[in-house]
């Protein structure tokens, strides 16, 4: 059985996370809780439901070529 798992969360969602209704203050809370997300046509901020349930995997570190010790 095939279960249907929305992949952004829902206006009423974002508006629970952030604690705003109003788009600008829900974009500015997201910003100021380093929570990634884009915004659409309508200017309201999307948010990956992977983002916020934990699922998201963190991009591994960037390493440096290796350099001589000076």
């Amino acid at each position: 059985m095939m279960m249907n798992v929305d992949l952004f969360l829902n206006a009423e969602e974002v508006h629970q996370l952030t604690g705003f209704k109003r788009k600008t203050k829900q974009i500015q809370q997201l910003k100021k809780m380093g929570i990634p997300f884009f915004i659409n046509a309508t200017n309201r901020p999307i948010v990956s439901r992977s983002v916020v349930d934990g699922s998201a995997k963190a991009k591994p570190p960037k390493t440096q070529g290796w350099q001589p010790a000076l």
